[in-house]
């Protein structure tokens, strides 16, 4: 590549190309993975948007809330809301075949926590991998956009409290340092620091450590979402049966064929996911095991509705036309990540985050069902124009390099990357409590110290802190942060957390005392 770039984008799923779309200017895009196979292709569900009859951004921006528990920002909940039709028109612009009625009209599906139909989808569940070939498509045919794939972020470089570029390499070769006018983060999120997950092996974190490590202002980063159903079948990462099955009306059951769901919240299967995923948990923690069941609500029809997860299925010998498909919670979201306002401004200058890495205050302690996508390119095309106000074009052009995949797999987990994934998923996961929690921080922070640690080990320790230490902190449960030991939310912690690594290696500190002081 050549040494300097105008605009930089890491990360290579909806919320980077969707944000080099909307910049009309030469970007250079970093992806960790070829192109277009990150987890954005993974996402089922679809994109929340007020625009059937009777619905509004108004109602949108309250079931936001609403499933936030307590903490989300409202006036950030209302723009996405406000946003979210010109954002779909921007996709049926770019091609994304949204599922369409008799009338030629988009058809609207239900999810869990949403009082109205509002989920575009395609194919029932095929609407990340379709997004993704559209946008995938419009990039590779945009002169102004040069891809460069299989390439891994390291660190950013700032000069004088500003970003001023990256560092990475492409897996396998030499680091070397881009500088840029402008970067922007969408690495997306970190559910690869759990052991049971629905993200990639190129979840892990990076550009949240690595924001970090800059200075940058974090926020919410105890909050974890793990998705409900899985599907438990022993693969790595764990297929996702989407919650729109839920939605058409599949149940859950355990072992013995009951329904657990409607004793633990109104809305039984489609209560807030946080809600569910404990229900899960407790099943299979009691031995009874889980399942989904969609026998009755969907049975024929499932491999024209849901050809992705009947897929799945099949190949592991289970026929979900007739059979209950095996189910456990999975890392599936991070509510937390880098703070920015609402252009997508972080605290340092220079530096702009969107999507999974990015905390704008729209998610809260729970991400509402199909919120994600939606922020991310709200907020993608959000920072499009923001760049465009005050980065001037000049002479620089994108750098140079090969637009093609670059022969090389992103590096497998180590044996220490899957001991520090297990202790994540046992003591920082579902279910927490503040010996696990501690017992959980000292391993991390001994790695964080370690200077002659391996960096990709090392980057995905100091993401692990930035979760479990404001979780240790937060004396109660709230959201996807449930303490055993803390089980009732507390009023007075009805606020976001803000936090540096600075001060959560600070609080890791603190919890260490515990484990010795807890030892005597």
């Amino acid at each position: 590549m050549s040494p300097s770039s105008e605009i930089v984008i890491v990360g290579g799923g909806l919320a980077g190309l969707f944000c080099a779309l909307k910049l009309d200017r030469p970007v250079t895009v970093l992806t960790v993975t070829p192109l277009g196979e990150g987890a954005s292709a993974w996402a089922q569900g679809g994109i929340a948007a007020a625009i059937g009859e009777g619905d509004t951004p108004e109602a949108h921006a309250a079931d936001t809330i609403a499933a936030g528990a307590g903490i989300v920002d409202p006036e950030i909940a209302q723009l996405i809301a406000e946003e979210a039709g010109q954002r779909i028109d921007d996709l049926l612009r770019y091609g994304v075949p949204f599922d369409r009625d008799l009338e030629g009209k988009l058809a609207l599906s239900r999810e869990a926590a949403h009082r109205a139909r509002r989920i575009v989808r395609v194919r029932g569940d095929l609407a990340g991998k379709a997004i993704m070939a559209a946008l995938v498509s419009a990039v590779r045919s945009n002169d102004e956009i040069r891809i460069v794939e299989n390439w891994s972020l390291t660190s950013l470089r700032t000069e004088n409290g500003r970003v001023t570029g990256v560092t990475g390499a492409i897996v396998g070769g030499r680091p070397t340092t881009i500088p840029a006018r402008a970067v922007i983060l969408a690495t997306g999120g970190i559910g690869h620091l759990y052991a049971v997950t629905t993200n990639p092996v190129g979840s892990r974190g990076d550009g949240l450590a690595a924001a970090a490590l800059a200075g940058a202002v974090l926020a919410d980063t105890e909050f974890v979402q793990f998705h409900p159903t899985g599907i438990d079948i022993g693969r790595d990462p764990a297929p996702l049966a989407t919650e729109a099955l839920r939605g058409d009306g599949a149940i859950l059951i355990n072992g013995l064929g009951e329904r657990f769901m409607p004793k633990l919240h109104p809305d039984a299967e489609l209560g807030p996911r946080d809600v569910v995923a404990r229900g899960v948990f407790a099943e299979i923690a009691a031995g009874r095991g889980a399942f989904l069941d969609a026998r009755q609500a969907i049975g024929a029809r499932f491999p024209d509705l849901f050809p992705t997860v009947y897929a799945t299925c099949t190949a592991a010998g289970i026929d979900p036309t007739i059979q209950p498909i095996p189910i456990a919670p999975a890392a599936h979201y991070h509510m937390g990540g880098v703070k920015t306002d609402r252009d997508g401004r972080t605290s340092l200058a220079g530096l702009w985050a969107c999507g999974e890495v990015a905390s704008t205050g729209v998610h809260g302690a729970n991400r509402l069902a199909s919120n994600s996508l939606l922020e991310a390119i709200v907020f993608a095309a959000r920072i499009a124009d923001d760049v465009n106000g005050e980065i001037v074009p000049s002479s620089v052009s994108p750098a140079d390099g090969d637009a093609t995949a670059v022969a090389a797999l992103l590096a497998p987990d180590t044996p220490a990357m899957m001991e520090l994934r297990r202790i994540m998923s046992r003591q920082v996961g579902v279910l927490r409590d503040a010996d696990g929690i501690a017992s959980a921080l000292a391993h991390l922070r001994a790695i964080d110290r370690d200077r002659a640690a391996p960096q990709a080990l090392r980057r995905m320790a100091i993401a692990g802190l930035l979760v479990a230490s404001p979780a240790w902190a937060r004396h109660e449960s709230r959201g996807g942060h449930a303490r055993t030991d803390y089980p009732d939310a507390n009023p007075s912690l009805q606020h976001r957390t803000i936090l540096t690594l600075d001060k959560a290696r600070a609080i890791a500190d603190e919890a260490a005392q515990h484990v010795i002081e807890a030892a005597e």
